[in-house]
């Protein structure tokens, strides 16, 4: 290669890279623009790179005379998430540029929930017949690798009805005797999903078993399509960006943040963010149900921060901790009374740290300045108490939450990390001051 070839070379690269790095701060037109300014293999590599979205966006974008040759470089799946993505009433005229084959396969996958197994899965499969020769099935394999199968990892047995009815790997196909069958090879234990299947199911089956791909099929058995692990790694990101938007107090974007429009943004976060507020405000009135303790120990009210904010951050770690677990099926609803044991253990022992730390603090603080005066040792016994009453309490209520939103069917991401610390700063609240009322009785209050 001559150094102006690799000169140029590395431009191009480099131009491809940049649009990418902007891509989220360009407007539709000068996405467009740059695009159609690269060279075809790297306007190629940026394009099956986009997310279906930006792939539809991007498509309408162009002259009516390229929307075609960029349709066409899509395999079924991905074309049938573009056409989603698109808006209604240009669907029609872009599934008209996709060969009649591809068309049939794509209109298919178009009948399927986009979320479910059906909606994910690729028709392209290497597939084989049982009385194939392990050389006939080789040179079958040959052949089909030229329709740009989705794998060729796993090769899937069917009979005359389609159904499946075993699977070989391509290594295990090559390392046989020429003369023996795919029947002889083949493994007839088979994991497979069902065509209705929840796309974050689908995606705990492929992990649970290690799988490159998993087979859909229908309720006959008659295999469908497959679902890869690529597509698999989408769905987690897109479920993991969902469940921390809704822990962290809002609700889901439906576009990347750049590409969400301003009001959208204030709408979605502006709904949970009132009634967070308006739950704060039940803290106002705990506190003017003890504002004659309050009156009369003014010195309370300093710790009210302390005491309300560690028992909303124990119960936020909670129910993170615990939406994490169900999302990956380490926690069920069945573990409810195992997590409440755990959690309330946990939760003494955090709150009997934060005790001793908050009992030292006020001990050092009256020896170096006096602050609290003669009765800074039921001060800090009241202080501490609290502390491990409210964080125990918060621990316990984050844990719990969860499974309460679960066994209602709702998502247990909507147990959000500011939704938990607002209900334990309430409870907190008169925890704190009942056990003030208790420990300082005829001294303070």
């Amino acid at each position: 290669m001559t150094a102006p070839d690799f000169e140029s070379r590395s431009a191009d690269a480099l131009a491809a890279d940049d649009l990418v790095d902007a891509w989220a701060f360009l407007s539709v037109e000068e996405r467009v623009e740059g695009f159609r300014l690269l060279p075809p293999a790297e306007a190629e590599h940026v394009f099956l790179g986009l997310g279906a979205r930006d792939q539809a966006d991007l498509l309408l974008g162009l002259p009516q005379a390229e929307r075609q040759l960029w349709m066409r470089q899509l395999a079924p799946d991905d074309a049938a998430d573009l056409l989603q993505e698109a808006p209604e009433a240009e669907r029609t005229v872009l599934l008209t540029l996709i060969d009649p084959d591809t068309r049939r396969e794509v209109t298919a996958l178009l009948a399927y929930a986009e979320d479910d197994a059906g909606g994910l899965m690729s028709p392209r499969y290497a597939r084989l017949r049982a009385d194939m020769t392990v050389d006939e099935a080789i040179s079958y394999l040959r052949r089909q690798a030229r329709e740009r199968l989705e794998t060729i990892y796993y090769i899937y047995v069917l009979d005359a009805e389609q159904r499946l009815i075993g699977v070989v790997s391509f290594r295990e196909l090559f390392a046989a005797q020429p003369e023996k069958t795919v029947r002889d090879v083949m493994r007839t234990q088979v994991v497979t999903v069902p065509h209705d299947m929840d796309q974050e199911a689908v995606s705990d089956v492929i992990a649970e078993h290690d799988l490159m791909a998993v087979p859909v099929v229908d309720a006959e058995g008659r295999i469908k399509g497959i679902v890869t692990v690529d597509d698999i790694v989408d769905v987690v990101r897109e479920e993991a960006t969902e469940d921390i938007q809704k822990i962290g107090g809002s609700e889901a974007l439906e576009l990347p943040y750049w590409q969400t429009a301003w009001g959208t943004l204030v709408r979605k976060r502006a709904g949970w963010l009132t009634i967070l507020f308006l739950g704060e405000m039940l803290t106002a009135t705990a506190m003017s149900r003890f504002q004659d303790e309050i009156a009369r120990a003014v010195v309370l009210a300093l710790f009210v921060p302390l005491i309300i904010s560690s028992g909303g951050n124990s119960g936020s770690q909670a129910s993170t901790l615990i939406v994490r677990a169900m999302a990956l099926g380490e926690v069920r609803l069945r573990d409810v009374m195992r997590v409440m044991q755990r959690e309330m253990a946990t939760g003494v022992a955090l709150g009997t740290i934060l005790a001793l730390i908050g009992m030292a603090r006020i001990s050092l603080w009256q020896v170096l300045f006096g602050t609290y005066g003669s009765e800074a040792a039921l001060i800090a016994t009241t202080v501490g108490l609290s502390l491990v009453g409210v964080v125990s309490w918060g621990t316990l209520s984050g844990s719990m939450l969860p499974f309460v939103l679960r066994s209602f069917r709702f998502d247990p991401a909507s147990a959000s990390a500011p939704f938990v610390a607002t209900l334990v700063d309430v409870s907190g609240l008169v925890i704190y001051f009942s056990v003030a009322k208790v420990v300082l009785r005829g001294t303070l209050l």
